[in-house]
């Protein structure tokens, strides 16, 4: 037995002998467990419920003995968001903002973008040139340059260990929660930081852009019969390498620099020729820029899948290129040195997460930017080892090549960021401009009021912790109540009395009170019994109530227990009596008539009715356990107790009298009956002479006679109609019988109704009529023709000969007669014999329901398609996915409503999938025509149930530019449509 069960026996074990009019003082207080023995701190391991003398374990170990300070508080110090010393200023990712993060530390750490910059006239400035000083209000900046120009501000003198960018991002129109191309990104704000900046009068502003990231190239063409050299002149402002099949830096560039030939359909038309000929092209770098940004195609779109890819390689790079060997003027300084590494972790092209290594042009040390979290390595060496471990392992992960001093190797790196070597380094440090210095002093000074005001806050919370636990220390000795005076207190206030993390609230003790207004003996479970000098103290400093002292305890509740037990005990007595009393046979017309489930159920009623006096009381105050009982839970519950039945009702009939089912009831002794009694007081009674109801009699022959009737009713129809109730010898249209030369027409569902009802007369109601009005138009013309009562219409139809109709006339009342007339042809060819119906066909109504039906087809949310693969002309069909469940098509609501954006068709991906062809490479059609239409429903384009469409693919283009238009034209991306990186 459980030892809360345990307590609660033994506290009651007094009842068993004592009558209710003679409970004491001292039996109530041993029902309130008053004598039982208070718990020894380290042997008591956790709290005893059932024990209100019990105080260990209610979280009072986290304030004996000696407390650490930062325990009393939950703000961390806010010395730790203050910048180090020598160290960068991070950036809070908004969500996915990383992309944008990496590109803004490496456009910082370039002295000459940062200085031009600082050199563009802004707002701010001209109000301050103006008013002389800057209003005390949050500074907004305008344009694009001032976000830039108060970022880089702000990372460059900040006293915060992070700033927000938060409103460079929201200028620029970006989804916070969506991770974007990074490349592309870097591409777009180049873009229109370029077109921003051309509008400035002074050069080295107006020109910065160009001067540090921009080069030149040529797309070369030479025909090969006459040697004409074609010229394209382009702008670059970074290189786009492809990483696939290659493991060397130096052999992508050498790949995108490769000379292709024009042949065959690809040939190249010459102007001095004035024809196609045969040609090669190539691309020559005429002049390269300051910086120079090496685009690393790490991301690739699969044709397998239809989606991008992430190539997992690695390429080497070393930290000094010399890009000589790769411009078409010689002679000149090419050399070039490591600055920056931007690296994609993760091995998905939709998620992951991008951070940057990048090398202080002043100090030639590395730093890795990964947010708000800035790292120094150590020995101004470049360290990439760690960030190639955290991609998701794969079973064919290839191993990461040895790399030679000055070299690394990378399968993350997705953008290399080299710079001049022979570039002077800036002597100075790059001054911020006035306004913009007077700006950061503001933050900063903002940021250490936030200091202080969290270091009071954390010194106020420490106060009041070291209060809490003296306070604690005090009054935990003095709890247990002893033989001192003593009172009640909820163990859950006293938990959160202990728990440090919630402030402390008033004393509340109403939901463990009873129906009297005082402690219930069931809640002595969830209270604790404390000193009296302990309660002065907590409803001094904390309040509430109602206090719940040695009156508490209420008598009327120990003497109604008292009574409920005892009737109980009496109770399993009086089980074991009536159990050998159903033991002797009943003679003569003493005994009484009781229902067997009642006899079965009839103590789990009692103590169900036991239980229920009990808890009346306890329901009667709406405070009982806490809750209030809400009208409609009332409601529920009467009505389920409504419909269960009492004792002894089970053998009642409809109108209230003895069933006249013996099987359900039995014979019992008088002295069985007076026991039951006495708990049933209101139970039916049946003495055994007692009658069974007449009216159930009544009906009991009535029914036996309907149950005949239909009987004799069922066999003369069945013998009547023979051929109509078996289909062996049933006419049909298409083989017309030779006998006749009129069929008549009845509805299939009046036929399959007639047969439930011969072949179970007894469950069944008698067919009365036959319906024939379903066949028939409003205007009463026929709705089928004869050749559809041949085909599709004939599960809707019954022919029966001139006999059986006959014979349905005088069984059945008919609404409607439809005949058909076979009229005999003048020419021995039997496909000229013409039919006549009557009533005649409606054109009309047989037209509109074939439109319905038709419509009905096309409109359907779950339906099985097939798709047939053809190959050289040959129909196959995929043994792994042969059919295809789809949602193809919608009612006439649902097509009203616009689909949301970005919403896939299923079909085309389900093919894809099941056939490996990209929706791009698939050709649909049905029946010779093309389903070209993905904004169309199935249903609109002929697609029924069942059907077969017909997929032919195109074959693969091998060539990854082609591939590329591909994946623009076909598979779009929403990308930075809407932002401010497209409005220029």
């Amino acid at each position: 037995m459980a030892p809360r069960l345990q307590l609660e026996k033994a506290a009651w074990r007094w009842a068993e002998t004592v009558r209710p009019e003679e409970v004491s003082q001292e039996h109530i207080e041993t029902a309130y467990r008053i004598w039982l023995e208070p718990c020894i701190r380290g042997v008591c391991r956790r709290n005893c419920k059932g024990n209100p003398n019990c105080l260990v374990g209610i979280g009072e170990h986290i304030w004996l003995g000696e407390i650490d300070e930062n325990s009393f508080h939950n703000i961390d110090d806010p010395n730790c968001e203050r910048r180090k010393k020598n160290s960068f200023v991070g950036l809070t990712n908004l969500g996915a903002t990383c992309y944008v993060n990496t590109f803004l530390q490496v456009w910082f750490l370039n002295l000459e973008l940062r200085q031009a910059l600082y050199l563009c006239p802004s707002t701010c400035s001209d109000r301050a040139t103006e008013d002389g000083a800057h209003e005390e209000k949050d500074y907004e900046p305008q344009t694009i340059c001032e976000h830039l120009q108060y970022l880089f501000a702000l990372l460059q003198n900040s006293n915060r260990r992070y700033i927000d960018p938060s409103g460079f991002v929201k200028a620029l129109g970006l989804d916070t929660g969506q991770q974007q191309d990074a490349q592309e990104f870097s591409k777009l704000f180049m873009s229109l930081l370029e077109d921003t900046l051309s509008k400035q009068k002074n050069p080295d502003v107006r020109n910065i852009v160009q001067q540090q990231f921009s080069g030149e190239y040529a797309y070369v063409t030479v025909c090969n019969q006459c040697g004409r050299e074609s010229k394209l002149l382009s702008k670059f402002y970074e290189l786009e390498l492809n990483i696939q099949g290659h493991k060397q830096l130096t052999d992508c560039i050498s790949e995108f620099l490769k000379e292709e030939k024009l042949e065959g359909d690809n040939r190249y038309f010459c102007e001095n020729c004035q024809s196609k000929q045969n040609a090669t092209r190539k691309i020559r770098l005429l002049s390269l820029p300051c910086t120079l940004n090496l685009q690393l195609m790490r991301f690739v779109f699969d044709r397998q899948t239809g989606h991008k890819k992430k190539l997992n390689t690695y390429i080497g790079f070393s930290e000094i290129l010399d890009m000589e060997p790769y411009v078409e003027h010689k002679g000149g300084s090419y050399v070039y040195e490591l600055s920056a590494v931007l690296i994609h972790r993760g091995v998905s092209a939709y998620s992951g997460h991008y951070i940057a290594h990048v090398k202080d042009p002043q100090s030639g040390e590395w730093y890795k930017f990964n947010d708000e979290d800035i790292e120094k390595m150590e020995g101004k060496k470049l360290q990439l080892g760690i960030e190639e471990d955290l991609a998701e392992p794969s079973k064919s992960q290839t191993r990461k090549p040895k790399c030679g001093k000055g070299t690394h190797c990378s399968r993350n790196a997705y953008m290399l960021v080299y710079r001049l070597q022979n570039q002077e380094k800036p002597s100075t440090v790059v001054q911020v401009p006035a306004f913009l210095q007077e700006l950061v002093d503001r933050d900063n000074s903002k940021f250490e009021e936030w200091c202080v005001e969290m270091a009071e806050m954390r010194k106020q919370s420490v106060d009041k912790g070291k209060a809490k636990h003296e306070e604690v220390k005090e009054l935990y000795q003095r709890l247990p109540a002893g033989a001192e005076p003593y009172e009640f207190v909820s163990l859950e206030w006293l938990q959160k009395w202990l728990d440090e993390s919630t402030p402390t609230k008033p004393i509340d003790n109403h939901a463990c009170l009873c129906s009297h207004d005082k402690l219930h003996p069931d809640k002595i479970s969830i209270m604790k019994r404390i000193s009296e000098y302990a309660a002065d103290v907590f409803y001094s400093r904390y309040g509430g109530g109602p206090r719940l002292t040695v009156k508490a305890l209420c008598k009327e509740c120990v003497v109604e227990r008292c009574r409920m037990l005892r009737l109980k005990n009496q109770l399993n007595e009086d089980y074991k009596t009536v159990n050998n009393l159903l033991k002797v046979t009943v003679k003569g017309d003493d005994g009484f008539w009781v229902g067997k489930s009642s006899l079965r159920s009839w103590r789990q009623l009692a103590l169900e009715q036991l239980d229920e006096q009990d808890g009346e009381a306890d329901q009667s105050n709406g405070r009982m356990n806490g809750n209030t009982f809400s009208k409609d839970d009332s409601k529920e519950e009467r009505k389920e107790e409504e419909e269960e039945l009492n004792f002894n009702e089970d053998i009642l009939c409809p109108h209230g009298e003895l069933c006249i089912s013996e099987n359900e009831r039995r014979l019992v002794s008088k002295e069985a009956w007076s026991k039951l009694q006495q708990y049933f007081p209101k139970a039916p009674e049946f003495p055994s002479h007692r009658e069974c109801c007449s009216q159930c009699k009544i009906l009991e022959r009535e029914g036996e006679e309907n149950e005949a009737l239909h009987k004799m009713i069922a066999n003369e129809q069945k013998t009547s109609l023979p051929n109509l109730f078996q289909d062996k010898n049933r006419p049909c249209l298409s083989n017309w019988p030779e006998d006749t030369d009129v069929l008549y027409i009845v509805s299939q569902f009046f036929v399959e109704e007639w047969r439930k009802f011969v072949r179970k007369p007894t469950r069944c109601s008698p067919v009365s009529s036959v319906g024939n009005s379903a066949l028939l138009c409003p205007h009463g013309g026929l709705m089928f023709t004869f050749v559809s009562m041949t085909k599709e219409d004939s599960k809707l139809i019954a022919l029966v000969r001139p006999s059986e109709w006959q014979a349905i006339q005088k069984l059945f009342v008919v609404d409607h007669v439809i005949k058909i007339t076979r009229l005999e042809a003048g020419s021995a060819d039997p496909s000229e014999t013409q039919y006549v119906s009557e009533p005649k066909l409606c054109p009309e109504c047989r037209e509109g329901l074939l439109c319905q039906q038709q419509r009905d087809l096309r409109e359907y949310t779950q339906a099985t398609i097939y798709v047939h693969k053809v190959v050289d002309n040959k129909k196959v069909m995929k043994d792994s996915a042969p059919e295809l469940n789809v949602s193809s098509s919608e009612t006439e609501e649902d097509k009203e409503e616009a689909k949301p954006d970005g919403e896939k068709d299923p079909d085309f991906n389900q093919i894809m999938h099941a056939f490996s062809v990209a929706p791009f490479d698939q050709n649909l059609s049905i029946d010779g025509k093309i389903l070209s239409d993905d904004c169309a429903t199935l249903g609109t384009l002929g697609v029924i149930p069942e059907s077969v469409i017909l997929l032919k693919a195109d074959e693969p283009i091998a060539d990854y530019a082609a591939m590329d238009d591909v994946m623009q034209v076909c598979m779009p991306e929403e990308g930075f449509k809407g932002t401010g990186l497209l409005g220029h």
